[in-house]
Formats: C-alpha cells, structure tokens, sequence
C-alpha cells in the first residue's frame, strides 16, 4: 500500500491510500474555499457524567446532493470534489463539517457552575471506500477491504497519538434509513478527547469481570461461550467469528471479533487482516439477502481507548440494522429513547438463522 498526504484548498490534509506503487497523486485542489469552521463546544452533562458537543457548523452540511454533484467523487475536468485526483483506490481526508476539530478559536465561558464547557478538540475524517459512487462496501473485492482495514489502522494511530485524544472510533453509516447524507460508499472515523459512555460501560463490566475470575477477559470469555454453543454463530473462519449476541438490543445485530485478544485495528496481524474481508463480505451480503434489498446497517469498530485500560478491551465489529422486517423499521421510542431500556422484536437466536439462510 502506498500512502500519499496532500493539503486541500483550506488546509484540510486528503491521505490516498493506493494498492499501486506507481500511483501519482500530485493533482492539486483548484477550488476556491473558505477558512475550515471553528472548533465546536463541548458541555458536560452533570446529570449523566457525559459530554455532549454542540456543533452549529453542521446545519449547513451538504445533504442528499445529486448523484451529479457528489463531493466524495474523483474531480474529473471542471467538476472539482474533495479529492482532487481523477481516480483513487482508498482516500482519508478531514470532514469539512467536523464534530471535532483542532482549530480552537476562543476558550468558552462557563454556562453554570455545574456545566463545564471545553473546546471539542480532536479529529472527524472521512474515508471514501472507493471511486465508483453506485458501488456498495459488500461489492468491494478482499483486496480493497484490506487497504480500507491498512488505512483505518494507519488513522488509528496517527489520531491517536494526537495531544488530549483519548478513543478513536471507526463507522460506517449505510442507508437514508439510518440517516446518511451522502450516498457514496463512505465511512467516518471519529477521535474523541474523551472515552466515550458505551466504551465506559463495557469497561466497567469487563473490569468487574477481571475482578471475579483473577483477569478473565470478559469479550473473550463470552466469544468463547458462544463458539461453544454456536446457536447464535452465524459465520467464522480460522481467525474470526460473527455470531448474534444472546441479548442483542437491535432486530439484526452481529459481531464480528478476532480470536485473538487485540485491543484495536492495529494490533492485528497480516493473516487476521487478510481473513477479515472474506468473512465480513459475506456477512454483508447476508444482510442484504434477508429481505432481498440494500439493508441499512451501521458497522461500528469498538476499539479500546488509547491511554487508559487497554488490557480490557477486546477488539470487534458490530454490524446491526433497524429493519426488522421487509416493510418495517425498528424506532428508537419510549423505552429505548427515554430510559435507554431496548426492547427486541426478534429473537437473536431467530436472527442467526435467518442470517445462515439468507
């Protein structure tokens, strides 16, 4: 893989990753932009001892463009994108529209005594899986799915070495359903200036259980329980299984995890990476196959932070969508929404077997 960084018009840096050695990329950004936004600001919750950002930028983000008028298109002639080059294989470059940021124009004031304000320090990037703007990660062949794993892995820890970031997550979000505004294949990583509420709460657990079992890993312990079952399994290799968790909130919720304790995508091997994609393709196109449409899903990596309680953390992908049937979607309501209490529609054991039939 050859990596090639660039600065955009405004400063934004753009990194290709190439599956070529002789790939050039000194096609220069000939759009005439404004200065990136300013950092957003981040109010703490005292109520739930969380962090919320309030980034007003956003509202004037790009929304459903036509397909004519992708941004994460090549620039071919005088119709320039974010990427300035007429092809690519995998590019990384820092969201125009960033949550997070590093550029902090002014400390914020104090809202009350209980709600401290901070800058939202850190980083939002986009990864474009590919040029072709009709394709689908479940189209991608294993190769490109290895150089979009190398590249999530190269952000990992370049962000993560960044001053006060302390998690680095990586997502992909697929479907009008879920809430997209663009519809080239694309995914975001997010480096947080703090460990995020759900990663809090999965550490908790796996600390607890390291307490009672003298370091059991919990994530492992539980893999291991379900590749002994294997009710819920729904497929696996020699180095990965995607099973159905036995208390999966979503209607189709998947993990994909190595065998191997990892704490992220870094830290897995040549052989792990290369057995990746052919599973997780597979996966995807059982998705897809279950109502025989494009299923809306969100892939999200659950990576362990970068300073704080690596040795809990267990690497893995969780795949789930909010279609639970060929008509209908899974809404986040009363329950869910307001107490944070899911309620599933499908048991995950039904899920599984569905998934192994589709």
């Amino acid at each position: 893989m050859k990596r090639t960084a660039i600065d955009l018009a405004d400063g934004r840096e753009l990194i290709y990753f190439d599956e070529r050695d002789d790939a050039v990329r000194d096609q220069p950004d000939r759009r005439d932009l404004p200065p990136p936004p300013p950092a957003s600001q981040l109010r703490y919750d005292p109520l739930t001892d969380e962090w919320v950002a309030v980034a007003v930028h956003r509202q004037t983000r790009i929304f459903l463009p036509p397909a004519n008028e992708c941004p994460l298109d090549p620039s071919v002639g005088d119709r320039l994108t974010e990427i300035p080059a007429p092809d690519y294989d995998v590019v990384v470059f820092e969201n125009r529209f960033p949550s997070l940021s590093g550029r902090v124009a002014e400390e914020p004031g104090e809202i009350t005594p209980f709600t401290p304000v901070r800058p939202g320090l850190g980083r939002c990037e986009v990864v474009c899986f590919t040029s072709d703007h009709n394709a689908s990660f479940a189209s991608l062949p294993p190769r490109r799915v290895r150089t979009v794993l190398d590249a999530l892995a190269d952000r990992t820890e370049v962000l993560g070495a960044l001053p006060g970031v302390e998690q680095i997550f990586c997502f992909e979000n697929r479907g009008v359903e879920i809430g997209v505004t663009l519809h080239h294949p694309h995914g975001q990583i997010y480096a947080y200036p703090f460990v995020t509420p759900r990663t809090r709460a999965l550490l908790a657990a796996a600390r607890r259980h390291a307490e009672r079992t003298g370091g059991g890993n919990l994530y492992a312990d539980v893999l291991a329980a379900e590749r002994a079952t294997g009710d819920r399994v729904v497929a696996e290799n020699e180095h990965w299984t995607a099973f159905v968790p036995a208390a999966a909130r979503w209607p189709f919720e998947v993990h994909v995890a190595p065998h191997r304790v990892v704490p992220d995508i870094p830290a897995l091997s040549d052989s792990e990476r290369d057995a990746f994609g052919p599973l997780y393709l597979d996966l995807l196109r059982r998705f897809d196959g279950l109502f025989d449409m494009p299923m809306p899903y969100i892939s999200a990596w659950h990576q362990a932070p970068v300073r704080v309680d690596r040795e809990l953390g267990h690497l893995h992908l969780q795949l789930f969508s909010i279609r639970r049937a060929q008509d209908k979607l899974k809404y986040l309501a009363g329950s869910e929404s307001g107490m944070g209490v899911f309620i599933n529609d499908i048991a995950p054991e039904r899920a599984a077997e569905l998934l192994r039939a589709a």
